[in-house]
């Protein structure tokens, strides 16, 4: 038994502390982290637009249709219903080897991906989040003498974040773990170093553990980050 525990943390050895390799582990780690703020904010101004076009062409007076909003909201239905619809893998492949086939800036091409992907599920969060909100408000604004974008700015997006704060916790920790989807075309995130080393060594289990063990852990810390807001939010409204 004292032999096979040897030997395990022989392998962990080589997977993490010969020749530094844990620097590789972090530098992965900080690709992946970066990946996933900047998709995510990529992915939310994306959302964002969308669901305030469809907001605005749902909430439209009977009788008083605008074409061009008409034709907008065709188009992000169809963004959405496609993005929605299709893998995240087939995607990501299909950024990476086929639309940015000669680029050499993977994380970038990676980015791209994910916000275009995050951008359609935070689109039907947002704009769930804007439909919950009484259509009272919005008249407020309108009476105020605001149009419609200061009104949502100012009054409709404020209340709705409340709303959806959970969801778009849910979705940031999703964006972060699907990050690792991104290794199929050549990032080099953390999955794609784990690989790399695993590969050197041979041996995939201890780097592979390894790696899903700083998931689990960061996923942790953002679970407990966004708890503590939420009930920031709730003594907020309380006072």
């Amino acid at each position: 038994m004292l032999e096979g525990l040897m030997g395990i943390a022989g392998k962990f050895y080589k997977a993490f502390i010969e020749g530094e390799r844990w620097k590789l582990y972090l530098s992965g780690l900080g690709i992946t982290l970066e990946m996933t703020v900047v998709a995510l904010i990529f992915g939310m101004v994306l959302g964002v637009v969308v669901a305030v076009i469809r907001t605005a062409h749902d909430q439209q007076r009977p009788g008083r249709r605008n074409i061009l909003l008409s034709i907008l909201n065709a188009l992000c239905k169809l963004y959405t219903t496609i993005i929605r619809g299709t893998p995240m893998m087939v995607q990501i492949l299909i950024w990476g080897f086929v639309i940015f086939a000669s680029s050499r800036d993977k994380v970038m091409v990676g980015i791209i991906g994910l916000g275009i992907n995050s951008g359609a599920y935070a689109a039907e969060i947002v704009r769930g989040g804007l439909m919950s909100v009484d259509v009272g408000q919005s008249e407020a604004g309108r009476s105020l003498g605001l149009n419609y974008l200061d009104t949502m700015r100012f009054i409709v997006i404020p209340q709705a974040f409340k709303n959806i704060l959970p969801s778009l916790g849910n979705e940031f920790i999703t964006l972060f773990k699907d990050t690792s989807l991104v290794n199929t075309i050549g990032a080099a995130e953390l999955t794609y170093q784990a690989m790399r080393i695993g590969g050197r060594n041979y041996d995939y289990m201890p780097p592979l553990i390894g790696s899903a063990l700083i998931y689990l852990a960061i996923v942790i810390i953002f679970t407990w980050l966004q708890g503590k807001l939420e009930r920031r939010l709730r003594q907020s409204d309380r006072r």
